[in-house]
């Protein structure tokens, strides 16, 4: 395979003038995390300046630097490196003929992206690429567009916002040929004031589709008729999934799995198909029907797609599985969903547990953020899905959850932490034989510290 990027291409790309010709096999931002042979792209911020960092990246072995003045080291210059990684993005989308899928959602969107990704690798035998992490915002997509090679024959990309006109930025750079929202749900809700305007702010990753290209769409979603009304001024085909009689992709039977996840017949366009997914959880199978829908709209293997889903990896910080020995020698399963939250999310997860064959049920909850003058209803609200799931011990972490405390009152044991370094001091001692523990709040929360503590007694 040819290089990534030569300095000839970089400097077309950017608008900008290459100091010598070299090489690159990869591109990033983070000093950290720059590999041997690597462009590193020096990012000015509002708390530092990649140019400062600069001596560290090629310690690291970097090939190349995108900068903004003369440095030492092989570099492009460029009036403005973040203009410049834009640019970089686009002409990247431009060189390459993969069929382009573009992911947003306000839950669901990172384990979908990775379900295609997956099914895509399979079928194309290792042509499939993908934003890595959660490379979804202003920085992340360009990085992710600039890292696909151009022999790529799928590209699966994830587009986050939390303001309005953000993902029509990023929809436009990325130009999918298939666009999928997930679900709609109060998530940064604080920005928007109404679930209707989180739905028109996810409609607008429909605004940079190709002129054949397919919008994908949840049908059970009481925002369906908003987004499909969009979708369909920019879409050539609008695609539904779902549970409900009348969806384009839907579900016609489902039962447990032997060992977890789901069995699954669905009804697709064009043949009916019946798949594991392994991801345990009904919002996982919503997800495996968005994933296919997009299959079957990039004209892919839906057997190898649904191979892919039986075949599905937990993710950690989304719903990934550890076995703990505890303290009194027994073992306790660990459900790992720190990475984030809101209350459609919590709720699922909340759902989740409440299936699960457990001695007792404990749930670490950290606060959601970003809910605005809804928060304390919607931390409330959280009460009934606590008590179906028949919570044995509720932990609950920020200021924001006293509502939901006073909530469970009297029908649940609660205990309150101010921030999780109270939480590690209260919890790891608790666990005993049989139970079955849920970490699960916003990322600013750090529940993810709490899980790490967790896993050093992980059963071998």
């Amino acid at each position: 395979m040819s290089a990534l990027w030569t300095s000839e291409a970089l400097a077309e790309a950017t608008g900008g003038a290459a100091s010598s010709r070299f090489e690159v096999n990869g591109v990033a931002f983070d000093s950290r995390e720059v590999t041997p042979g690597d462009l590193f792209v020096a990012l000015k911020g509002e708390h530092a300046d990649g140019h400062d960092f600069i001596p560290k990246a090629l310690a690291a072995g970097a090939g190349g630097l995108l900068v903004d003045h003369e440095v030492n080291g092989p570099y492009v210059k460029v009036g403005d490196t973040t203009r410049g990684l834009d640019n970089l993005g686009i002409a990247s989308r431009k060189r390459t003929e993969a069929r382009i899928i573009g992911v947003t959602g306000s839950a669901g969107k990172t384990g979908t992206k990775e379900a295609l990704f997956r099914a895509f690798e399979r079928m194309s035998f290792g042509a499939a690429h993908r934003s890595l992490k959660s490379y979804n915002n202003h920085v992340g997509v360009p990085l992710s567009l600039a890292r696909m090679p151009a022999e790529t024959r799928y590209g699966v990309f994830e587009m986050g916002m939390n303001h309005e006109g953000e993902l029509r930025a990023l929809t436009r750079m990325v130009r999918p040929h298939i666009a999928i929202v997930t679900t709609i749900a109060p998530a940064h809700i604080e920005y928007f004031g109404s679930e209707e305007r989180i739905a028109d702010a996810k409609a607008e990753i429909f605004e940079g589709l190709t002129d054949d290209g397919v919008a994908i769409i949840p049908y059970d979603s009481p925002h369906a008729a908003r987004l499909y009304n969009v979708a369909a001024r920019h879409a050539a085909r609008v695609v539904t999934f779902g549970a409900r009689d009348g969806a384009d992709v839907q579900v016609i039977d489902e039962v447990a799995a032997e060992r977890g996840g789901t069995l699954v017949t669905a009804q697709l366009r064009s043949a009916r198909l019946s798949f594991t997914v392994a991801m345990p959880g009904r919002h996982w199978v919503s997800n495996a029907l968005a994933v296919l829908a997009a299959v079957e709209a990039a004209g892919g293997d839906l057997a190898q797609a649904g191979l892919a889903l039986a075949e599905m990896a937990e993710l950690p910080g989304r719903g990934a599985r550890r076995r703990l020995r505890t303290a009194d020698g027994g073992e306790a399963l660990l459900i790992d969903e720190a990475y984030n939250a809101n209350p459609a999310s919590m709720a699922a997860t909340l759902h989740q547990l409440g299936e699960e064959r457990a001695g007792r049920r404990i749930a670490v909850l950290g606060a959601m953020k970003e809910l605005g003058n809804l928060s304390d209803s919607l931390h409330a609200g959280l009460a009934g899905a606590i008590k179906d799931a028949d919570v044995g011990l509720a932990v609950l972490v920020g200021d924001e959850m006293a509502p939901l405390a006073d909530a469970l009152a009297g029908d649940v044991p609660v205990e309150r932490a101010k921030d999780v370094s109270e939480v590690l001091e209260l919890v790891p001692d608790r666990l005993a034989d049989g139970d079955v523990i849920l970490v699960k709040g916003s990322n600013s929360v750090g529940l993810s510290k709490l899980v790490d503590k967790l896993a050093a007694s992980e059963v071998a």
